[in-house]
């Protein structure tokens, strides 16, 4: 009798076995290189964890610290050299094209067909995330860059009404903000941030089409032009309202002194909001939103995106279509940029869960994206070669710093760096 039970239970555990070595044949490992380390941002990453594993696949994390994505960048030269890249890597605007071109890019166009990618991103966004017409990336979320935020009990203490549409508005407002002993502008002293406020000042002094040819195309006539010396005076302006310790100050202090009511407004992306937010700052009570002044009709986009780098097992492939899918997906586009203050990348998602700013940011996209004037951010890496974007940036922060280089020499050098192969 023992030995009857010994060996039904034998055969139990053979079949028990065969079926898990089944599921294991038919799971997939993805391994996904990502710079998303902190708060709502690990948050989300550990939904798109939980939506492979229920479908059946293996998550690998390949996390790398560094919001910027430098060292992640690094890490997946060598792994892509080694001949051992991982299944998806974090990575966006032309540097995509650049990996393409190197042939060691998956082609998404069967998941993209299957899932109607065409008709849910918008076209500038949707060629982002091709190369020679083939998807090889899939985008996460839409950060509008062009926002200025700011503190309503500053703005009332000043006796400013609203939020400023025209520079002109905007100046008057600092020199108010100023004569009350608080700082206009929170700034921060990187180049990055530099640049974020450059050119949302050049969409709003010269508008999408000067904002395309000078910054995009870079070219020396629009560049070289009136208007452009207008947006580095104006530029300079804004300087003249920041404080004496800005350098090298991270953007999220700087975001903590307008929250604080030290300082009245700061030019910078939607991720500012995701620091109010987190704070338990209420929008339209605690802060206020707006399009930079002059830009309510434009809007300067920064898109997170995944690549697929090619696999050659089966399966590996098959989770890799999953992940693609998934990312796209209605559930992971809306906890994802609930929790990292963006909106969602797909054109017809609900908004019911979202704040009045991110409602704001989806009408504007929207609306831009059909105009033509949604335009990519040269200051978030979705614009330019990334050499030439490095160059011009440097150039603006030089003249950002130094009072003693002259409008005239700082378009000069700007010219320089545009022309950098």
């Amino acid at each position: 009798m023992l030995k009857v039970s010994s060996l039904r239970l034998t055969g139990l555990s053979l079949a028990v076995l065969a079926m898990t070595a089944a599921v294991a044949a038919h799971a997939g490992e993805v391994e996904v290189l990502h710079y998303w380390t902190s708060g709502g941002e690990a948050k989300s990453v550990a939904e798109l964890k939980k939506i492979m594993q229920a479908k059946g696949h293996v998550w690998k994390d390949f996390a790398v610290a560094g919001g910027g994505g430098d060292n992640a960048a690094t890490l997946l030269k060598s792994r892509v050299v080694s001949g051992n890249p991982p299944a998806a890597a974090q990575i966006k605007g032309p540097a995509i094209q650049e990996w393409a071109a190197e042939g060691v890019l998956a082609n998404l166009d069967a998941v993209a067909k299957a899932e109607k990618w065409d008709s849910l991103l918008p076209k500038v966004v949707a060629d982002g995330m091709k190369y020679k017409g083939n998807y090889v990336a899939a985008p996460v979320n839409v950060h509008r860059v062009n926002f200025v935020w700011a503190n309503p009990e500053v703005l009332k203490k000043a006796g400013v009404t609203g939020m400023p549409k025209t520079y002109d508005e905007f100046f008057a407002a600092a020199d108010k903000i100023k004569k009350v002993g608080l700082i206009a502008v929170a700034h921060g002293g990187q180049n990055w941030q530099d640049f974020t406020t450059f050119e949302s000042v050049a969409l709003g002094i010269g508008g999408v089409k000067f904002y395309h040819e000078a910054l995009v195309a870079l070219d020396p006539k629009a560049l070289s032009s009136d208007t452009m010396t207008k947006t580095l005076e104006t530029f300079r302006k804004i300087k003249g309202y920041t404080d004496a310790a800005a350098p090298g100050r991270d953007w999220n202090l700087a975001t903590a002194m307008v929250m604080k009511g030290e300082a009245g407004f700061q030019f910078m992306g939607d991720w500012a909001k995701g620091e109010f937010l987190a704070a338990g700052k209420v929008p339209g009570k605690d802060f206020l939103c707006a399009a930079a002044p002059g830009t309510a009709n434009a809007y300067t986009f920064n898109v997170d995106s995944f690549a697929m780098f090619k696999l050659k097992s089966a399966d590996s492939q098959k989770a890799q279509a999953d992940l693609a899918a998934a990312i796209m997906g209605t559930e992971f586009q809306e906890v994802f940029n609930l929790n990292k203050g963006s909106i969602p990348v797909r054109l017809n998602m609900k908004l019911d869960k979202f704040d009045d700013c991110a409602k704001l940011s989806s009408k504007d996209f929207v609306e831009t994206a059909k105009t033509g004037s949604l335009q990519p951010s040269v200051a978030h890496g979705m614009a330019i070669k990334p050499a030439i974007e490095g160059a011009i940036k440097d150039v603006v922060s030089q003249f950002w710093n130094d009072d003693k280089i002259s409008v005239a020499e700082g378009q000069k050098r700007l010219i320089a760096a545009a022309a950098t192969k």
